[in-house]
């Protein structure tokens, strides 16, 4: 809906008295992306998140960072923290050709935004909360322009009351009331406190605070009467998941396939791809049901008996509220601790399963072992009895008898040759272990006669292989010599010695071994070396 320089506004859609849905501004969530995300379901208005109107005002850069939007992000109610009436009415002149309106707040209970004289703090300054809507309403030209408060509750809900009716009196369009005081956290939401203030202005008031179910949407409408409500989703997931388990159960559960058969399927090759991830799958949603049901119980503490019964402003429709709350907690811990609970017996059912299949197969198996060993037992015992039959028959006839007799005499005349065969055999083993003694006597005296041989063959050789030098007279005296000089290994006979030893000597023999000569046969010889 667009309503900017427009002849419609925001109100025309209380008017129509319908239920609206409104995404609460939210710190670094509630901007463009998010908003066009909630828009698609169903959200009728959207806010951005909080924008101190002294830095918009002040930088280009926080007004481009902190403020965007489209032709398609419509209703959209900027939200400001303002200590300042003209500051917040420059900065709706800023936004106001952007949005269908401005909403103050003042319900934020950080330290940082009380501190800075922004935020919940405001409750207790009326007069400033209501000059700073009179600015706004007198400074935005555009009639259906919005200018809304957001607020928390006093401890009095008096001065909440009167702060509201000041409000109204310059101008509001409407109020947002979030059920709790500054202090408050967690604790239940006083909605008898906002249909309080709902019966006492005529404005519309819009009920914030503990709204996660569209259900909610509905109950906090029938107690306060409120014209909108702020709402989030939570619990939906886990009940779809606890649905599916069961339903995954129930089919493994069926008689009619049998444990082998869900085994065939989990071998198949899709299955092979999917276990690898099983493990990181199966402790992801344990740990993901385990914070879920941490959450239920914190749910069930906070909305218990003991609690709420230390709040005596609380009015009786109040306590109707509560134990309804209370009882939606507690079902959210059964469905949470359900899913923890299916979610095992799942896994271990599975392997059960795979356990079963694998015994089945086994059983299968010694059973048909087991059938095959009956079955013989059978034919035996089966020969045994017509042989007992034909025995019994047998009795008294004299043929029979003679012809046992017979077979009886055999069997002892096979028997004893069986033994002397066997005497026989033991004597023959006998001897040849003797002569196996004997033949390895034999090898152990060859194998040390071959040993000495080669020994006396290497003696030899040495002796052999000593060199011998031997020169020979001239062929013209006629005259030979036995003269011989020996030389060992690597002794060197010189052209000296060869000269003084024999003048006359023109061949020398050098005798390596008995089959090699080696020939010189000029005088002037050239000094030897064994080679």
């Amino acid at each position: 809906m667009k309503t900017c320089n427009g002849n419609t506004s925001i109100m025309d859609m209380f008017e129509k008295g319908k239920v609206l849905k409104i995404c609460a501004p939210m710190v670094r969530y509630s901007k463009l992306a998010f908003r066009s995300l909630v828009r698609k379901y169903d959200c009728d208005i959207c806010f951005t998140p909080m924008i101190v109107a002294s830095d918009f005002m002040r930088s280009v850069k926080a007004r481009d960072s902190e403020f965007t939007t489209n032709e398609h992000d419509r209703p959209l109610i900027v939200q400001f923290a303002a200590h300042d009436a003209q500051t917040l009415a420059d900065a709706a002149c800023v936004v106001a050709p952007f949005s269908d309106g401005v909403d103050l707040n003042c319900g934020c209970p950080q330290r940082w935004a009380m501190s800075a004289g922004f935020g919940a703090c405001l409750i207790n300054k009326p007069e400033l909360v209501k000059d700073m809507v009179r600015h706004v309403r007198n400074q935005v030209d555009n009639p259906n322009y919005t200018a809304s408060i957001k607020i928390r509750i006093h401890k009095d809900l008096r001065q909440t009351v009167d702060l509201c009716q000041k409000a109204e009196s310059a101008g509001v369009s409407w109020i947002t009331v979030h059920g709790r005081t500054s202090e408050e956290r967690h604790q239940p939401v006083h909605y008898d406190a906002i249909k309080t203030i709902k019966d006492s202005i005529s404005v519309p008031v819009i009920a914030n605070g503990d709204i996660k179910y569209l259900r909610d949407v509905e109950s906090t409408y029938k107690l306060t009467g409120v014209d909108g409500r702020f709402m989030t989703l939570q619990w939906t997931a886990v009940a779809l998941f606890l649905y599916v388990e069961m339903g995954i159960l129930v089919i493994l559960c069926l008689p009619f396939i049998s444990a082998r058969r869900w085994q065939s399927i989990f071998q198949l090759r899709i299955w092979s791809s999917v276990a690898q991830l099983w493990n990181k799958v199966f402790l992801t949603m344990i740990i993901i049901l385990i914070v879920l049901f941490l959450d239920a119980v914190r749910e069930v503490r906070k909305y218990s008996a003991k609690e709420v019964g230390t709040d005596t402003k609380l009015q009786p429709n109040m306590f109707d509220h509560l134990h309804m709350k209370l009882f939606r907690a507690q079902r959210n811990l059964y469905i949470s601790g359900f899913a923890v609970f299916l979610w095992l017996v799942m896994k271990r059912v599975v392997t059960l399963i795979n356990q079963l299949a694998s015994v089945s197969s086994t059983t299968a198996a010694l059973q048909a072992q087991a059938d095959s060993a009956n079955q013989t037992a059978k034919k035996y015992m089966e020969d045994n009895e017509l042989l007992k039959q034909t025995l019994m028959e047998g009795k008294g006839d004299k043929a029979t008898a003679e012809g046992m007799e017979l077979l009886r005499k055999d069997v002892e005349r096979l028997k004893e040759e069986l033994k002397t065969s066997g005497d026989a055999l033991k004597k023959s083993q006998s001897e040849a272990d003797v002569m196996k003694k004997q033949t390895d006597g034999l090898a152990r005296e060859y194998d040390r006669l071959l040993k000495e041989h080669q020994e006396l063959q290497v003696t030899l050789s040495l002796k052999h292989s000593r060199i011998m030098t031997c020169w020979v007279i001239n062929s013209e005296t006629k005259r030979t010599t036995n003269n011989c000089k020996i030389l060992q290994k690597g002794e060197v006979f010189t052209q000296q010695q060869t000269r003084e030893s024999h003048h006359n000597a023109h061949m020398l023999y050098l005798h390596i071994t008995p089959c090699v000569t080696m020939h010189i046969t000029k005088p002037g010889l050239a000094p030897l070396r064994w080679q």
